[in-house]
This record gives C-alpha cells, structure tokens and sequence, in this order.
C-alpha cells in the first residue's frame, strides 16, 4: 500500500502542472504499477509452415484455428492472475482540448485539464459514462476532407481548361493565318492561270501572223534571187557592151579628133565611172547582215541626238568625310523630343523630302498637292497643283532648283521653281507611280510603278532610256547609290533588286522578307542598305557581301519608310501605329517616338543629323530635335513665294 506522502504527491504535481505545460514530468508512480510486470518470451515454433499434407485449404484452416486455440489458452493461463487493463476513450477529452486551443481559449483549457485530472486522481471519473466523439464530427472531417481533394482537383481542371483554350485559341489563329496563306496561294494560283491562258491565247494569235510573214519572206526571197539573176545579166549584157564600143567607136573614128569629139570621149568615160560607183553601192547594199563586204566593226546603232552620257563611275563618295565628322556628334535616341508641328494638309503626307544644301523641305499629298517648307519659321515657301491623282513621292534635284514628284496619275513631274510652273512631264508607266530619285549628275530621273517596273528617264532629251522588268509585282520604292550608276528597287514580291542603270541588267537580288517590302534605302558610304516590310520586319544587308546582316521585328504594324542618319549610326523607320522607331544600330536599341495621331508614312533626317522629321496621315509634319527642346512654330497657314 502507498503512503499518504504518496498518495498527496499527485495533487500536488497537478497543482504545478496549472503553472507549467508539463505537469508530468513530477508524477510519482506506485509500486503496484503495471511496469513492473515481467513478460515471458514467446518462442517461434519451428513447424508453423505448412506441411505437405497440409496444402489443402481447408486442411490449412483446420490447423491455424487449432494453433490459434493454444495460443489464446496460453494467454489466458499467463494473464489470469492479473486485474484486466482498463481502456479509456480519449476522443473527447482530445477534441476538447484541440477545440479550447484552436479557438485561443488557454484559461479554460488549463481549467478543463486541472479538474479533469484530480477526478481521474480521485477515482471520481466514471469512464464508462464517456462517450466518443459523434461519429458526425468523425464525418464533417472526412467531407471536408473529400471536399478539399475536390477543390484541388477542380482547380487543376481549371488550370487544364485554361491551356486548353489558350492552345485552342493559338491552333485556331494559326489555322486562320493557314487559311489566308491558302487562299492567297489559290489567287496567285488562279492569276497565274489566268495569265498562262492569256499568254496561250497571245501566242496563238501570233502563229498565224507568224505564217503569213514566213510566207511573204519566203516570196520576199524568190522575188530578192530572181531580181538578183535578171540584174546579173544586165550587167554582164552591159559589160560587153562596154568592151565592144570601144573597137566600134575605133573602127568609125576619123584620123584627126575634134573638140566635140574629145568632149564625147570624155562624157563617155564619165558615164562609165558613174555606173561602175552605182555598182559598188548595189553590191554593198545587196550583201546582207552575213555578206562579206559589210564590216561590223562599222556599224553604228541609232542614237538620239540629245541623250545624256551615264558618268563614269569612279566610286567616290563626296559625303564621307562629313559622316566621319558628324558620327563623334550624333545625339542618344533618347535626346529627341518633339519640338514643333507643321499643319498644312488636308490628307494625309505620303513623302518628305529635304533639300540638299537648305534646311527647306518638300511634302507631297494625297491632296493632289505639293508644298515647300523653310523648317526654320515654318512658312511655305511654294504650294502648287498639277496632278490629276493622290501623290506617292517627290524628290530634290541635287542642285535644288527643281522638285520631281511620282504620282496615281501614272505621271512623273518636274517643277522649276524659279519658272513657278511644270517643266517636264514624263508619261510612260501604265499604273501609279509610286517614287522618283534623282542620279546625283542631276541628268537622269528614276521612277517605279505598280506596273511592277521601274524607268530612268533622260531628262536633256525628255524619253525613257531604260525600262527595267524583273520583278514580279508592284515596286515601291527606287534609290540611286549616291555618286554611283547603281539603282536599288524593292518590290511587293518581298526581293530588292540591285540594277545597272547603263546596261539595265539586274546585278543581284536580295531574298529574306517574307512579306510585301514597302520601302528600302542606302546609307550615307553607300554599302549598307535598310529594308521595312507590311509586317514591321527591318533587315539591313551588306552590299558587298550581298547577304543580310541583322533583322529586327518591329512589327506587328506596316513599316512604310526607313531613313538613314548622315552619320549612319542610327535609323529611322516610320511606323504604321503612329510612332516613330529609332533604332541604334551599333547595340541594336531601339526607342520609340509618339506625336502622330495617325500612321507615319515618311521621316527624313536632316544634314547634320541633329533633327528628324516626319509626315503623317494626319496632315502633319512632326519636327524632332536631339538637342535641346525648344519650341518652333507649330502651324502654318500662309504661303510664301520665293
């Protein structure tokens, strides 16, 4: 029996524990404790597996259920002197407590345990009467479980339906862009035909032109030999005749010769060297393309007396110096600011150009109109019309006297500015024209037109000198190499095209758009080029090398201008989302320029590179300087002649 020091010695250990989270650690366990219980080892008996008589089954169960017996007697006659081992339900009281501390509830939790213990001390604690927990809170558990399970698995079909529809979403623009693909495919498909067809019809046309001009040749050539035999015998008719007169006139002849006779004797030798020169030019006209009397070193092809020579191309550039100078001077992109805003069209600005040795530019307009800025004060300096449709382009003369402008009119114009009026008017193409550049000798004009061709004009004798075929659809954009007879198109067939001007042969075509190329131009020494096309694609191509050297994407809206820098660092792309793109060429930085409401359709720098414009389809022209900002004048209303 334990003493009363022992039996007070739980008391006061819960009366701690109130103080402490670990009351047990002083409780004092009584002698009479079930731990001193000493347990018999229980050996394995060697012939528990089956024997072989054993493998039927219900032999099998018979001696588990036997072996099972003996050892339930076995523990029977081992724990029959011993009390049975009490089982309490914790589920309660351990609910209670996770419930007191989930909700904060320490004092009454401290409270619940001290008076819950000194019952169980006491022997007060009837655990027969506790129950377990409801098997409801055993199941809002399990559901919360199963909800939760549910929740996540939602979730993850979510996330799987959003990948669903966002590959949905991808595969159904992409088979949209396969569809336009396809149907532009068939109408190329189908214009081909239809041309094929055409060109059959064509030439069906021609055979039987073609059989009646062999048959006329043929009676051309019968008529040409029996012409020639009758002629050949005249002539050798003629011939005898010649030698007999002289023995004829001999044997008639009076001993002395007068005046007159010596006046016929000289008559008739006259008459013989006429016919003898009458004779070389027969047989000198008579001897074709393959005789043997015509020499070919000798022949001179046509020539029209006021055509201009080409210059010879030294392959000198003027402007490199300066682009060495101003390149240690060029100003960051993010220097530019909008500093000024000319106002002056009523439609949009197709083309900028600047003047080569003033700070004066010319806009062309789908107005029908042209004008010539001083950007300095903003007036206009010159407005004229003359053209029956929208105008695509225009350009300087490099002494800038004169402004050629490209129109839809199919017409390419020369304006005098000190005459006030049309000088030349050069007709040719069959569709708009949609540019014009002037060689830097200033005496020939280049044009390009959607009749998928582009011209050099002669400007001394006013004709085309050369009409250059070879792409296969509408060329936007023409360009002379500066101080070169090179010429650079570029064309909705997504190839640019480098061309001799003299011979009008193509020298190398570029691929690697993969869209309609919309405009391209060299830079200031002349052996890079820059290219935009429909889809914001810029390349920029060495000319030496004739392969690309870097593409940007600039996209996904039209790029409709690309311009050069003097420096030749930087470039400039006018974009079809109103913005002007500024491109560093060296680290390839790009920065853009907002001012346009509209789409950008031309920007052009200015000598030195410090300021940038640009035309707009709003009518505008935005001015950007890379120095300081100060404001210039933002309209123009009046015009000015000079």
């Amino acid at each position: 029996m334990a003493t009363e020091k022992e039996m007070e010695a739980p008391e006061e250990a819960v009366e701690e524990a109130v103080e402490g989270p670990f009351y047990l650690e002083n409780v004092l366990i009584p002698e009479e404790s079930e731990d001193s219980y000493q347990y018999e080892e229980v050996a394995l008996e060697d012939d528990w597996s089956l024997t072989e008589g054993e493998e039927d089954l219900e032999a099998a169960l018979k001696a588990i259920g036997s072996r099972t017996e003996d050892i339930v007697s076995v523990e029977q006659a081992t724990f029959s002197g011993k009390p049975p081992v009490s089982h309490i339900p914790e589920a309660l009281d351990d609910f209670l407590r996770n419930f007191l501390v989930k909700m904060g509830m320490r004092k009454t939790l401290d409270c619940f345990q001290t008076e819950w213990y000194e019952m169980a001390q006491r022997g007060s604690l009837n655990t027969e009467l506790v129950g377990f927990v409801p098997h409801a809170y055993m199941h809002s558990q399990l559901l919360e479980q199963e909800v939760k399970s549910v929740e996540r698995e939602r979730d993850d079909y979510r996330k799987a339906s959003f990948e669903a529809a966002e590959t949905l979403v991808k595969l159904q623009k992409e088979r949209d862009f396969h569809r336009m693909q396809h149907k532009r495919v068939v109408q190329e498909k189908n214009a081909l035909v239809k041309d094929i067809r055409r060109l059959k019809k064509h030439y069906a046309s021609y055979e039987s032109a073609l059989r009646q001009l062999n048959d006329k040749y043929k009676v051309a050539l019968k008529q040409k030999m029996f012409t020639g035999l009758e002629r050949d015998k005249a002539l050798e008719k003629l011939h005898s005749l010649e030698v007999c007169a002289p023995s004829v006139r001999g044997s008639r002849a009076p001993q002395s010769l007068g005046p007159r006779s010596v006046s016929c004797a000289h008559q008739s030798e006259g008459k013989r060297k006429s016919r003898a020169t009458k004779w070389d030019g027969l047989q000198a006209a008579s001897a074709g393309p393959s005789g043997s009397s015509r020499d070919p070193s000798k022949s001179v092809s046509r020539k029209w007396p006021k055509d201009s020579e080409f210059p010879v191309d030294a392959h000198t550039n003027a402007s490199l110096s300066q682009a060495k100078t101003l390149s240690s001077h060029a100003p960051h992109l993010s220097d530019f600011c909008l500093t000024g805003t000319l106002h002056g069209h009523t439609l949009p600005i197709s083309c900028l150009a600047l003047h080569p040795h003033k700070k004066v530019i010319a806009t062309a307009s789908d107005d029908h109109q042209w004008k010539v800025w001083d950007v300095s004060t903003g007036e206009v300096i010159m407005a004229k019309h003359g053209h029956s449709d929208w105008l695509s382009g225009c350009c300087f003369h490099p002494n800038g006297g004169s402004l050629a402008t490209a129109s839809g009119d199919t017409t390419v114009k020369v304006w005098d500015f000190l005459l006030g009026r049309c000088l030349l008017t050069l007709q040719g193409h069959t569709h708009a024209a949609w540019g014009c550049s002037f060689h830097s000798c200033g005496l020939f004009l280049a044009s390009c037109s959607m009749d998928n061709t582009a011209k050099v004009w002669d400007l001394q004798s006013e004709r085309c000198r050369a009409t250059l075929r070879g792409h296969a659809d509408s060329v936007n954009s023409v360009a002379f190499l500066p101080f070169s007879n090179m010429l650079l198109t570029c064309s909705a067939d997504k190839t640019l095209s480098l061309w001799d001007a003299r011979t009008s042969l193509c020298t190398h075509t570029f691929y690697g758009h993969l869209y309609s190329c919309n405009y391209a131009a060299f830079n200031t020494a002349g052996d890079s080029v820059a290219s935009c096309d429909s889809h914001g694609a810029i390349k920029l191509w060495d000319i030496r090398k004739a392969a690309t050297v870097t593409t940007l994407d600039a996209g996904p809206r039209a790029g409709n201008q690309v311009a050069f820098s003097p420096s030749g660092h930087v470039l400039a792309v006018a974009s079809d989302d109103g913005t002007v793109k500024l491109v560093e060429l060296t680290s390839m930085e790009v920065c853009s320029l907002g001012g346009h409401s509209d789409a950008v359709q031309s920007v052009v720098f200015d000598h030195k590179g410090e300021n940038l414009l640009s035309g707009g389809s709003d009518g505008t022209v935005a001015i950007w300087s890379g120095k300081k900002c100060t404001p210039v004048v933002c309209a123009a209303t009046s015009e000015k002649l000079k």
